[in-house]
């Protein structure tokens, strides 16, 4: 326990910093590897009671407890199930969300989300399709809402015989449903009062990429307030606005205008959100469900702006408890004043504590790596640097634990996936394990990164392979311009887009590396247009637009691709490779490595394949995620030695 002062943080920064003077000893490898010891956590709307997910081994536990105090109420064990969300259902209901990968009819895998709600009174975790005879048993979307004064489960489930999607209202004792909306074709979503009132709902043709936005009238029925077809690009909707007559949407009112969140008013007008800039995300009340805040990844870490000036006085509080520690908003209670906080920062592994402004005081309730010391944390520093077209791509460095003067160090750099996402400021458990074995990790956030501008984003449009892979290596030039690594010691290592990264390192980016270790990453780019295709059953699909894209193709008979397909470039590999792939994948398939390593093979080249019984493509287990960062770790100090 801490009192709300930042005198005590402050403290304890300096005594980590401190530590950092020598180099301390690093823990086991497979500590990393672990699936974090605390991964979620939900306040009650009283903030007297906490939902929290716990780990041990493979195995998820949910746990009830009061808060502060810590006597448990009741849980479950979710298995080895991925728990995606938890949200509290009054007073004595938990809605847990799932996702697990699943084998369809046809034959091909999916990750599927389900929903169960455990009863505190009786102690039993029950599907919210219990009582829901002839839909699919999977979950679309989830809410928890008070409707007629009682509190509901909201989700939207798909009947067997005409694949719409319709809303269902749960009553969490009986579980028994009552539909509130049977929905049109193509509907894909709504939202809801806190008072469980429809106030719009949008529908999208995949192949024509129609999205249109209706309002419910009084009278029940829905008129379209707003259209536009959207075959990349396509709108998100938010939540309730600020005062009750507006949403909140993600979106470009027309082709000269940004992709932003903004209001769209129940009457089809556009409105600027309560805020300046352009945010990540918005929070929402917890009691009201409607907007009274946003907030911004920068390089420094996360920054809140509140318009409801109550949550903004609490978050000045909370900031100034937790300066220098990065915090973000995990839950609130109704009242805002008991709230759960997540900081992560290059002393803080991941740590969540419970905050009670009343009695002025907070509380750690979990560290996601508690093994792992505050001295056995690398630095992680904010850094940029200029592409060789002048672009200036920021990304953050990784020092091994210790090392305050980095001097010719040797270097993973450790692309993203996405490619449309980006890291930030916080303790990343695969960067900090290469860290601790004495190497620097660079995680460049390239061309075509989100989060940074819609600029930096569109630099990104067809230059796979191109740009987007010279980005990673103009960050190698740099940092050893200014002394920091060792040009001679430089591997890549990299999942999904990263894989490709990788492989593309070691065959389209001569010179700069020693060695490549491609997780899940894509190979061939028309064979992985190709199964998209399959899959979605038709050309005109979402996902392969987005990849064609970035790929800067037409299609997958686009023999432009051929030339950015390290698949069939083999031949021109002169770094050795490690291939990792979970057999499991739904999203990159199995075959994108195996075909990578049977090309190798045939061109005389170094390569090893490390196959993934049971893993997906997102490294959810901790078996399989230990044997990849013990293959990689291996790999790496076989063909790059840190000392």
């Amino acid at each position: 326990m801490f009192r709300i002062a930042s005198v005590l943080i402050a403290a304890t920064l300096l005594s980590a910093s401190a530590a950092r003077a020598q180099a301390p000893t690093p823990p086991p490898l497979d500590i990393y590897g672990r699936l974090p010891a605390f991964e979620l956590a939900s306040l009650s709307a009283d903030g007297e009671r906490l939902a929290l997910v716990t780990t041990e081994g493979e195995q998820r536990l949910m746990l009830i407890h009061t808060v502060p105090g810590g006597v448990i109420l009741g849980g479950a064990r979710i298995g080895d199930a991925k728990v995606r969300d938890l949200s509290w259902v009054g007073d004595g209901h938990v809605l847990a969300v799932t996702s697990s990968t699943q084998r369809l009819p046809t034959g091909d895998q999916a990750e599927l989300s389900f929903g169960q709600v455990y009863s505190l009174e009786t102690r039993r975790i029950t599907s919210v399709f219990e009582r829901l005879p002839g839909v699919l048993r999977i979950l679309y979307s989830f809410g928890a809402y008070r409707i007629d004064g009682q509190p509901r489960v909201v989700i939207e489930a798909q009947s067997g015989d005409d694949y719409n999607l319709d809303l269902y209202a749960i009553d969490p004792v009986s579980m028994n449903p009552r539909r509130l909306e049977e929905n049109a074709r193509n509907t894909r979503g709504y939202v809801l009062s806190a008072d469980g009132r429809r106030l719009v709902r949008y529908s999208y043709r995949e192949e024509t990429g129609l999205w249109a936005l209706q309002a419910k009238q009084p009278n029940g029925l829905w008129t379209t307030i707003w259209s536009t077809t959207a075959l990349l690009d396509r709108p998100v909707i938010g939540g309730e606005g600020p005062d009750g007559d507006s949403v909140t949407i993600f979106a470009k009112p027309d082709e000269a205008s940004a992709k932003v969140w903004r209001l769209m008013g129940l009457d089809g007008t556009w409105r600027p959100l309560p805020f300046e800039g352009e945010p990540d995300s918005l929070i929402y009340h917890p009691a009201t469900g409607r907007l009274i805040g946003a907030a911004w990844r920068e390089a420094e870490g996360w920054r809140y702006e509140f318009s409801d000036p109550a949550a903004a006085r609490v978050w000045r509080s909370i900031g100034r408890a937790f300066e220098g520690r990065n915090p973000q908003l995990a839950s609130w209670s109704d009242d805002l004043r008991q709230a759960i906080v997540f900081t992560s920062n290059s002393t803080d592994a991941g740590t969540f504590s419970f905050v009670d402004l009343d009695a002025g005081r907070a509380d750690v309730l979990g560290e996601q790596y508690p093994q792992i010391t505050a001295d056995q944390v690398g630095e992680v520093r904010p850094i940029s640097y200029p592409a060789a077209d002048g672009l200036t791509i920021p990304g953050y460095l990784t020092l091994p634990p210790g090392v305050t003067d980095p001097q010719g160090l040797p270097l993973v750099v450790l692309p993203h996936g996405g490619p449309a996402v980006r890291d930030e400021l916080q303790f990343d458990w695969w960067a900090q394990a290469l860290a601790s074995r004495g190497y620097a990790v660079l995680q460049p956030n390239f061309r075509g990164s989100s989060g940074l501008g819609q600029a930096h984003l569109e630099a990104g449009y067809g230059e796979w392979g191109r740009k987007m892979q010279t980005d990673l290596s103009d960050g190698v030039r740099y940092l050893a311009t200014q002394g920091v690594i060792d040009p001679a010691r430089v591997c890549i290592v990299g999942a999904s887009y990263g894989g490709y990264a990788a492989l593309a390192g070691a065959t389209l980016d001569p010179g700069i590396y020693r060695c490549a270790v491609s997780v899940a990453g894509v190979s061939d780019l028309r064979a992985m247009l190709r199964w998209t295709e399959d899959r979605m059953g038709q050309n005109a699909n979402a996902a392969n637009r987005y990849w064609n894209r970035f790929m800067g193709a037409r299609n997958a008979s686009d023999q432009s691709l051929d030339a950015r397909s390290p698949v069939l470039l083999a031949a021109q590999a002169d770094a050795s490779i490690l291939l990792i792939h979970g057999r499991d994948d739904t999203v990159v398939p199995f075959s994108q490595s195996t075909a990578m390593a049977a090309a190798l093979r045939g061109a005389g080249k170094p390569v090893e394949l490390v196959e993934l019984d049971g893993e997906d493509h997102w490294l959810s287990r901790a078996d399989t995620r230990q044997r990849m960062l013990s293959a990689t770790v291996a790999f790496i100090e076989a063909n790059n030695p840190a000392n």
